[in-house]
């Protein structure tokens, strides 16, 4: 546990070498990287916290807007005394990992951002044709989800994990540390929140764009069910932009083809050693 940003987060650090940053979503911890870490950490070193409200991080009252878990993880670079990081989120970490990238451009070496939209940001019409997905206005209603849901967590992260895995689901011990996780209804106030504070994020993301561009090499990877939304949200307000579509993948993406995201992302994070320009490139996996 650190001290950061005035509250305690749960962080695990691992391997030697130029820092990544990995931030999490919902209904996961830092083990949703559990496949990803060990292939990274043999040149890097891998920090995986969990976010505020969810894991072993506290849940205070506030701060689940995107900016404040914006300066969580660069104060949690401060702790770990990293001046930069390479840059990875999902899901409700993307957000978060935006505007870190937007804000203090000089802490987040490269950027990647996963299965995730960026507010209310054009480009996403489509995907959202049919509004959003169920859960968000469901998490959104002040003490009704953490109520309803009390005694079946089980049930309900089982959803999400077999539904992000197109059925698959993931490895036992990963999905009961979920499952723990997001058991009781302090717990699940906490993961709910994040939801709750979204109208706020969606006006820092605004705030941001209309302030500046994204300068620095970003990487969005898309699988289903966002595809290649994110990717075009990115693209009129990124001026270093790559893309991947992973076939057969669901949206818990570290779990599900971790054999192909390890390879893209230690590929985009060895290009900093390589001197790689600007490129702007579109590809499927």
């Amino acid at each position: 546990m650190l001290r950061v940003n005035g509250i305690e987060v749960g962080v695990t650090v691992t391997g030697d070498g130029p820092a990544v940053l990995l931030l999490h979503g919902f209904p996961h911890t830092r083990r949703l990287w559990a496949e990803v870490v060990p292939h990274l950490a043999t040149r890097y070193r891998v920090i995986t916290p969990d976010l505020r409200g969810l894991g072993a991080s506290a849940r205070p009252d506030g701060g689940y807007d995107a900016g404040t878990l914006a300066a969580d993880a660069e104060a949690l670079l401060d702790a770990l005394g990293e001046p930069a990081a390479a840059v990875v989120g999902i899901d409700a970490g993307t957000p978060p990992a935006f505007l870190l990238a937007m804000r203090r451009p000089e802490r987040v070496r490269r950027l990647v951002l996963m299965e995730s939209l960026l507010g209310r940001l054009p480009g996403a019409e489509d995907f959202l044709a049919g509004g959003p997905p169920w859960w968000f206005g469901f998490h959104a209603v002040p003490g009704l989800a953490e109520t309803v849901l009390a005694g079946h967590e089980a049930e309900y992260v089982d959803w999400f994990l077999q539904a992000g895995t197109q059925g698959r689901g993931v490895p036992r011990e990963i999905r009961d540390d979920f499952v723990a996780a997001y058991t009781g209804q302090d717990a699940l106030r906490g993961a709910f929140a994040h939801y709750r504070a979204m109208p706020v994020s969606a006006g820092q993301i605004a705030d941001a764009v209309a302030a500046g561009r994204l300068a620095v090499p970003t990487m969005a990877i898309g699988a289903h069910p966002v595809g290649d939304a994110l990717a075009h949200q990115l693209a009129p307000v990124a001026d270093d932009l790559v893309t991947h579509l992973v076939a057969d993948c669901g949206h818990i993406i570290p779990l599900d083809r971790p054999d192909v995201l390890v390879p893209l992302l230690r590929s985009f994070f060895d290009l900093d050693r390589a001197g790689a320009g600007p490129r702007s490139v579109t590809g499927a996996r």
